[in-house]
């Protein structure tokens, strides 16, 4: 005869087996969020890392911009001053005609502007040679008296001769 223990007992055995299993599983959970909470710290160092390398950037940024602000301020004067250069080295050009923002600009509306200057030149010295007069007083010819009557031939002679 089973006694009431021995039946308590066998009536508990697949209880406590699942009661080892459920232990099991709780420590395999256990290690596992012991694991992901190492993770999850990892991850927040490394996102701590990695915002600092993002403010360091924003940093560098902000620098490179100012720098980049500053070295177009002096390319700008440095071509202001090459165009006042150009300006003086050439008196003979227009200042008006010498244009633009870059040393290639500049350079570019001079070889236009002495262009300019050498077609107006060639144009005005081909309209001169046109329009040439001898230099000095013409030559004096003697008057032609053959048209005048004898009478008007003694009256000019008269004048001449008292004047």
């Amino acid at each position: 005869m089973v006694t009431e223990k021995e039946e308590l007992k066998e009536e508990f055995e697949p209880s406590r087996d699942e009661l080892e299993e459920l232990k099991q599983e709780k420590e395999a959970l256990v290690r596992e969020i012991e694991t992901g909470g190492a993770r999850i710290a990892s991850l927040e160092q490394a996102l701590a890392g990695k915002d600092g390398e993002i403010a360091a950037l924003k940093q560098s940024e902000v620098a490179s911009e100012k720098r980049i602000a500053e070295l177009a301020e002096a390319l700008s004067q440095a071509v202001a001053s090459y165009k006042a250069m150009v300006i003086e080295q050439n008196p003979g050009v227009l200042a008006e005609m010498i244009t633009g923002d870059t040393i290639g600009e500049v350079d570019e509306s001079l070889r236009n502007a002495r262009a300019l200057v050498e077609r107006v030149r060639q144009e005005m010295e081909a309209e001169s040679s046109r329009a040439k007069v001898p230099a000095g007083a013409p030559q004096r010819a003697p008057v032609d008296l053959s048209a005048l009557s004898p009478r008007e031939k003694i009256q000019y002679a008269i004048r001449g001769s008292s004047s």
